[in-house]
């Protein structure tokens, strides 16, 4: 056999990214939660086989299966857009077992004060470690724009959190099941926008169909943090919507009544399961990779890139995750 061909577009994700279920599959393998178990010297293999491809070099006796491989173990640890290795909790290949733990945990322990503020705080706290990880761009952010970020988001969720525990004291059981998510997703509103306030100031790189750089734009920027929100509230809306309905019929059944320890390792259980499916979707309700008009840019920037090839219609830019 002969060496493999540097015709592989590894730019791009292996499944077609025009199609939902070109990205469900692309994202299944992103969020794949085995690839927290790679050591850092696989990590650095795989770099190194990726980097060099696309420098021309083939590693001898690589096939294009090994590449691809590389290719997504290499995503799955390092930013797109800097190149750091993002940091482990960070990644999107932890967003399961993380989000199962904490998710359920929440769901659990949603009657006391105490340890909704707890949960509530370990969550924030989470995910501003995975909203600064995957942030779209290479432009840093200052240690007070994210301490501000930071503090903004945990103390929007837990004043949401205990707001709507007081105004459902008189309500059903179930309903103050769904206090959490109404939290979560409040929070997303903040957190989001505020950990990635430098791109709604100086923009993200937008690029042309080839890669090549034209400048940055805050509407896109804009745009694509519009679009993880949903994604963010989409993927907790299965994991904190099924648990609550299910958990609030088995606690009436004698089996748990009899053995109530079972409770929280069945909540994380069931979370866990909904979110193996729902991380991957969620993320791809729109592609990576998305793209903006050039009509719908700045007008500096629109008339910048129109002098440079007055043909571009279209300007692409990652929207992070």
């Amino acid at each position: 056999m002969g060496d493999l061909p540097l015709n592989i577009n590894i730019q791009e994700p292996r499944w077609d990214q025009s199609t939902f279920l070109g990205r469900a599959r692309h994202f299944f393998t992103v969020t794949d939660p085995r690839n927290l178990l790679l050591s850092g010297k696989q990590l650095e293999a795989s770099r190194n086989i990726v980097q060099n491809y696309r420098a021309g070099v083939v590693t001898p006796g690589l096939t294009e299966d090994q590449l691809w491989r590389a290719k997504y173990v290499y995503d799955s640890a390092f930013h797109p857009d800097t190149g750091e290795k993002v940091v482990l909790i960070g990644r999107m290949s932890a967003q399961v077992p993380m989000n199962m733990t904490i998710t359920g945990c929440m769901l659990t322990f949603y009657r006391k004060t105490p340890t909704v503020v707890f949960w509530q705080w370990v969550n924030q706290s989470f995910n501003a470690i995975v909203n600064y990880s995957n942030r779209s761009g290479d432009a840093p952010i200052t240690v007070q724009q994210l301490g501000t970020a930071y503090v903004s988001a945990t103390t929007g969720a837990v004043a949401t959190a205990l707001g709507l525990k007081s105004l459902t004291k008189h309500l059903p059981p179930l309903v103050g099941r769904f206090v959490p998510f109404a939290a979560v997703a409040a929070a997303n509103c903040i957190n989001i926008p505020l950990m990635r306030q430098r791109e709604l100031q100086v923009g993200i790189p937008v690029t042309d169909e080839a890669g090549q750089r034209l400048g940055h734009s805050v509407t896109a920027a804009k745009q694509g943090i519009f679009q993880v929100v949903v994604s963010r509230i989409g993927m907790a809306i299965p994991a904190m919507a099924i648990p609550p309905v299910i958990m609030n019929t088995l606690e009436k059944k004698d089996f748990l009544k009899r053995r109530p320890w079972l409770g929280a390792p069945l909540q994380v259980g069931l979370v866990g399961f909904c979110l193996v499916f729902a991380t991957p979707l969620c993320c791809a309700l729109f592609p990576q990779r998305s793209s903006i008009h050039v009509t719908r840019l700045e007008p500096e920037l629109r008339a910048q890139i129109l002098a440079q090839n007055p043909s571009i219609d279209v300007v692409y830019y990652n929207k992070g995750l």
